[in-house]
């Protein structure tokens, strides 16, 4: 038996592959720096996990409905109303094990063999994976550093074609940290607003920033909330990655589509988890505040020692927890850097061109560790930085 051709088409997260070549060097006696998950390292907040048991000891543990329990997809429409400005009801809310169905589920339900996707590059890998899955055509929007790793709008409007089905916006960014101005958001609705295509605004992110005002949700522009589908979760602002709980917001036409794949996959989402969900939604916030002051405390101490490193060039980014470093400087391709820095200095990152082909010339650290662990891994690369000063000398 052989696998069917389009299992070809898949791509992967290159954090796991590294994140088990770091842990083969772990096993022979290496001490390493983690810098290559994109996870919180902080507990999920006590009254969550605390609303999770009490939700087991109830009886949550058997089916709910396919679309989420009602309590929660109530909870999750007031939210966004509230912090997108947005009239949004649990009509238009799909509760799904983890944000990545929200990419998957609706792609599944809207894209044709040969349609056009424009989508960020270097952008999360999984964007390009799955439209090039479906057989439409990825269409790469080259993120600009000296843009703050946002859109060229020139070059987004020659991009939009009678083909493009879909735009992808993510902001903040993985992997750049960068949030797209709103003036730019309303140039891309303007732009959007008499053409048939959906956008797919990946929000994961929109809790954890830190200049300057919160990012603008595409969804707020006239015209935009009908053909937006709102991507957010609770991985990472609550760090709960492990629970698998995300959810989409979405016209109800897409809604019953996204309903359908839910049943023929998942059937559902854990019940105990929503529980969780509500109490993570309705209660105190106290720990999200204090887990992106220290995110910021550890961004400000960890790009300034980067920036201290021959060869690199690292901007602030405005949110998420990703430092994304310019690192032509060296010399050196940027998996090649990335090998180097894992084999030899112990600090494992990821290599920029895994998130597109314009992520060369960068490597991605997540700062979600602790701020003596990230002293450590600049020292250590700046130890191994003899390497490439002598051949760019």
């Amino acid at each position: 038996m052989k696998l069917a051709q389009r299992i070809a088409l898949l791509g992967v997260e290159s954090a796991f592959d590294v994140l088990v070549k770091a842990r083969g060097l772990e096993a022979k006696g290496r001490n390493i720096v983690h810098l290559e998950i994109g996870e919180p390292d902080f507990p999920t907040p006590a009254h969550i996990v605390e609303a999770a048991k009490r939700a087991l000891d109830e009886g949550w543990t058997h089916y709910g409905p396919t679309q989420g329990l009602p309590e929660l997809r109530e909870a999750i429409a007031g939210y966004i109303s509230r912090t997108r400005g947005i009239p949004v009801g649990p009509q238009h809310v799909c509760v799904v094990p983890g944000g990545k169905p929200i990419m998957f589920f609706p792609l599944i339900a809207l894209l044709e063999p040969g349609d056009e996707v424009i989508y960020p590059n270097p952008g999360f890998p999984i964007y390009e994976s799955m439209i090039r899955f479906l057989g439409a055509k990825p269409v790469p929007m080259p993120l600009v550093e000296n843009r703050g790793f946002s859109f060229d709008l020139n070059l987004f409007r020659e991009r939009l074609t009678d083909r493009t089905k879909l735009i992808i916006l993510n902001s903040p960014q993985n992997p750049t940290g960068g949030i797209i101005p709103a003036e730019d958001v309303k140039a891309i609705a303007k732009m959007l607003e008499n053409r048939d295509v959906m956008v797919l605004s990946d929000e994961i992110y929109s809790r954890i920033v830190y200049d300057g005002p919160a990012p603008v949700s595409i969804t707020t522009f006239p015209g935009m909330l009908e053909k937006t589908i709102l991507l957010d979760g609770f991985s990472k602002t609550y760090a709960m990655t492990g629970w698998r709980m995300g959810y989409g917001v979405m016209p109800e036409w897409l809604v019953a589509a996204v309903n359908k794949l839910m049943v023929n996959s998942n059937s559902c989402t854990a019940s105990f988890t929503q529980r969780a969900g509500i109490a993570a939604l309705t209660g105190p916030q106290d720990d999200v505040t204090r887990m992106v002051a220290e995110f910021k405390r550890r961004r400000d101490a960890f790009c300034a020692g980067l920036n201290q490193i021959p060869g690199f060039r690292c901007a602030l980014p405005g949110g998420a927890f990703y430092a994304f470093p310019n690192v032509t400087g060296t010399g050196m391709p940027s998996k090649e850097l990335a090998d180097l820095l894992l084999e030899e200095a112990g600090v494992a990152c990821l290599n920029g061109a895994g998130f597109g082909q314009y992520g060369e010339g960068y490597i991605r650290f997540s700062y979600a560790n602790s701020l003596p662990n990230l002293t450590e891994a600049v020292e250590r690369i700046k130890k191994v930085s003899t390497r490439w000063q002598a051949v760019t000398a």
